[in-house]
């Protein structure tokens, strides 16, 4: 038997999730049945939409349940095997996070096969934020040429990819985020044409219109809010919006108002359509082999934020929504 660490539930959040809504338990975990694989994790992912399945409500993947371990992106080691396709020592993907060791079936995880990029990678760039990143340029935005494309939370881990493949595909590119350090690294590392300090403008519309002073033609919106309606009021006819997340209201503890502005959504004739990643996994083998060319050719930069030790988890996840998170939000096991 092995003990092992797993953060649970224990009460939903009212607003922003606290310590007092998580409990770090102790388990011990045997040796994996048959057709299972036993794992320790490396890495664990935190991301925005753990937010949503703190509540107790229908969506495209169940709420966590209470006073059972959560769930989430991350990458280990294999460390026992019975299953013919594992061995022990192969690095894994899986839907296990928030806890050190796991067993699991064999079919609930993913091998990661040797790449050049690290492990961790596959929590970021070479796993769901990058592919939400490509599918929402190029399969719900469709891209075309001469596009111009803003990008709300330009310096995260979704938006720092989103920015990178518009530009790779000869794309002006706006970027909006908070802070100097956030700038920089869109100006200076990303090449992004105009990079917005959200909150350092009088007014994000105004801000964006003269970053785009033609108009944009694609908006990938991480946040919504104030950033949707300053994206509306710029759009061009027959823009497209790729609706990816929207953090600013994750934490609200009251209905949120929609955009003052939606009623220019029919003039402008704007297509507003919301998507999730999961729900276009036959794109990632693509996007998979063009990552590989971009990465070889050294074409490709990105951040990580990383937080030690297990128990520093819900610390990290309320960083991610302080926007205290530079790139991909990582807890390092």
């Amino acid at each position: 038997m092995i003990e092992s660490r797993e953060f649970r539930l224990v009460s939903r959040p009212v607003g922003m999730p606290s310590a007092e809504n998580y409990r770090l338990a102790t388990v011990e975990v045997g040796a994996p049945g048959a057709g299972e694989v036993q794992v320790r994790n490396h890495w664990m992912s935190l991301d925005p939409a753990m937010r949503g399945r703190m509540y107790d409500r229908k969506s495209y993947v169940p709420p966590f349940e209470l006073d059972k371990a959560m769930e989430g992106g991350a990458v280990g080691e294999v460390m026992a095997s019975n299953h013919d396709g594992f061995a022990v020592g192969d690095a894994v993907y899986s839907r296990f996070g928030w806890r050190e060791v796991f067993n699991a079936p064999a079919d609930a995880i993913e091998k990661i096969e040797p790449s050049g990029l690290p492990s961790r990678a596959y929590l970021g760039i070479a796993g769901m934020p990058g592919l939400t990143a490509y599918v929402g340029l190029i399969r719900i935005a469709a891209l075309k040429p001469d596009d111009v494309v803003f990008v709300s939370s330009a310096a995260g881990a979704v938006g720092s990819i989103a920015c990178q493949i518009a530009k790779l595909k000869g794309h002006k590119v706006i970027g909006s985020a908070g802070g100097e350090a956030k700038l920089s690294f869109l100006k200076n590392d990303l090449g992004l044409d105009e990079a917005i300090d959200y909150k350092n403008v009088p007014s994000l519309a105004k801000a964006l219109k003269s970053a785009a002073p033609e108009g944009i033609d694609v908006y990938f919106d991480n946040v919504g809010g104030e950033h949707l309606e300053a994206a509306i009021s710029v759009a061009n006819r027959s823009a497209r919006f790729a609706l990816c997340g929207m953090i600013s209201t994750y934490n609200a503890t009251g209905p949120v108002p929609g955009p003052h502005n939606i009623m220019l959504a029919m003039p402008k004739c704007l297509r507003l359509e919301g998507f999730i990643a999961r729900f276009h996994l036959d794109l990632m083998a693509e996007y998979r082999a063009q990552l590989a060319a971009w990465h070889a050719a050294g074409r490709l930069k990105w951040k990580e934020t990383v937080f030690d030790g297990l128990e520093s988890a819900p610390d990290a996840l309320m960083a991610l929504f302080e926007g205290r998170n530079l790139g991909k939000m990582l807890v390092k096991l």
